[in-house]
């Protein structure tokens, strides 16, 4: 696809990644509206549609112009969903359905594509690097640059997690080649963290539970939990990858309450267990070693019900 040929002559664009954004989002999102903006002629109007991100992205350029409150809009001549499908995207969704054209990027395995043009590539360690891909290289500038490094960075987890290729590598060079300070980006969006996200983060450690004869480790904040703390769901991230990273842990469990008896389910696993293959059980998606979806009922039951999708291919039935 030839992103600049698709959008020629459209007056209005949109563009939107899934609800709570993380980095390959928020990133892919905002380097598709800087090049978009650069490269195409007669300054048609771009709005990028997103619930709030997490402050720390606010490195990135054109953060401060992503509209949150998503108003009624005018349709769309060209409306991009990155980084899942259109029923993931909440409250934009109803701005990809009234589009003219409809252009779906993706790197889920679980996305078959929900737009009327699909690139889906599920080889792909991030979102960012099917972008990367379809952007005219002479084109790129450092913004553009640092946009999609902050996105292969938070999907490869700073290139450590098994979707990291020879191509991720070679990509993420090139970027870093545009002389934006890649150090200060890889602490100051991946690793730091606040006083209050330490603490819950420290909370959710002490009281997981480690089950399955030590090849599962689980942990849920509930709303009241995150109300002693004012934390909100961005102050949740990294806490699964923490369970992961105990010894003998085969696959971890992190829930957060959403809503009476709703949870959102994030799971981290080793090449032992299939991620996608345990969370589409639940309508979920997403990649074999990391995956999630949304369950209702008790945490307990979400737990149990999670378990035997697990077990079975953990050999512990």
């Amino acid at each position: 696809m030839n992103i600049l040929e698709e959008c020629s002559g459209a007056k209005r664009i949109g563009i939107s990644g899934h609800v709570r954004p993380d980095g390959d989002a928020v990133g892919a999102c905002l380097s598709l509206y800087l090049y978009l903006k650069k490269c195409l002629p007669g300054d048609p109007y771009i709005g990028v549609y997103l619930e709030e991100p997490a402050p720390q992205f606010n490195a990135i350029k054109g953060f401060d112009r992503i509209i949150t409150d998503f108003p009624e809009e005018d349709p769309f001549d060209v409306y991009i969903v990155v980084d899942c499908s259109k029923d993931r995207t909440g409250d934009a969704e109803k701005y990809f359905d009234k589009a003219k054209k409809t252009i779906n990027i993706d790197h889920h395995i679980t996305n078959t594509g929900s737009a009327m043009i699909n690139v889906m590539e599920p080889q792909s360690g991030s979102v960012c690097e099917v972008i990367y891909d379809l952007f005219d290289k002479d084109k790129i500038d450092a913004d553009i640059a640092k946009a999609l490094y902050i996105g292969i960075i938070h999907d490869t987890g700073v290139f450590q997690y098994s979707n990291t290729r020879p191509s991720t590598l070679t990509k993420a060079a090139h970027l870093i080649s545009y002389g934006f300070d890649f150090p200060k980006i890889i602490e100051e969006t991946f690793y730091q963290k606040t006083y209050v996200q330490s603490q819950i983060t420290g909370r959710a450690l002490v009281e997981s539970i480690r089950f399955m004869n030590g090849k599962c480790a689980v942990s849920v904040i509930d709303r009241k939990t995150m109300d002693f703390y004012d934390a909100d769901n961005k102050d949740l991230e990294g806490i699964i990858n923490h369970l992961r990273r105990i010894k003998g842990v085969e696959c971890a469990i992190f829930m957060y309450e959403t809503g009476p008896l709703e949870y959102k389910v994030s799971l981290r696993t080793t090449e032992k267990v299939d991620a996608t293959k345990v969370v589409t059980n639940f309508g979920g998606g997403g990649h074999a070693r990391a995956a999630g979806c949304t369950m209702h009922g008790t945490f307990h039951d979400n737990v149990n019900n999670l378990s035997k999708y697990i077990a079975a291919q953990l050999g512990e039935e």
